[in-house]
């Protein structure tokens, strides 16, 4: 896998599935047209574009045009980073018939050319920084926030503090989290969420 600073945008869980083998990164979907509707998830996309950049990878048919073209609304253009595939005709193989364009998706595309397309646009960059301390399972477990009596409501108030969707999965929860915190940075704001939540 190759190490990108920027956060992919993706259409649907096949793409991420597939993009998850290539970029070391967080991958959040737009779930197709969701994305429309859903103010929490257009909330954390800004926060990420903010943070990190994006990276907007979607189908290249009308559809997957759409919903970048309303992506490419939410956030600032200096922050974001386009990786068009090529229109290759064809089918993916979960699929019984091919698309209404014919064409393959982001999930039916080879790595290669994922990957020469990333060096297109200018994504693939050298890491050289340490790697820092990640926030672990263990770390939500120990700090109340996943596993225990009232887990889910603390978790629920934090996401809410840190202005996080409170509905992200476990597993969606420590990509966003080692993606916007070191591991020092997170005990930091889970303390002054504490603080806040004791005067409270």
């Amino acid at each position: 896998m190759i190490k990108i600073k920027e956060a992919v945008i993706c259409e649907g869980k096949y793409d991420k599935i597939r993009l998850s083998g290539i970029f070391d990164t967080v991958i959040i979907t737009t779930d197709g047209f969701r994305i429309f509707k859903d103010p929490e998830k257009k909330a954390l996309i800004r926060l990420l574009a903010e943070r990190q950049g994006l990276v907007l990878l979607t189908d290249s048919d009308g559809a997957g045009q759409m919903i970048r073209k309303h992506l490419e609304k939410l956030v600032p253009k200096d922050r974001i980073k386009n990786l068009y595939l090529p229109e290759i005709r064809g089918k993916e193989k979960r699929k019984t018939t091919p698309s209404a364009a014919g064409l393959l998706g982001v999930e039916g595309t080879d790595n290669g050319i994922i990957l020469e397309a990333a060096k297109r646009a200018g994504i693939l960059s050298e890491i050289t920084e340490a790697p820092k301390r990640k926030i672990s399972k263990t770390d939500l477990f120990n700090l109340g926030l996943s596993g225990g009596e009232g887990s889910q409501e603390k978790r629920k108030s934090l996401l809410s503090y840190l202005k996080l969707p409170t509905v992200l999965t476990a597993n969606s929860l420590l990509d966003v989290l080692n993606s916007l915190y070191s591991y020092d940075e997170f005990i930091s704001e889970v303390e002054k969420w504490n603080r806040g939540s004791a005067q409270s």
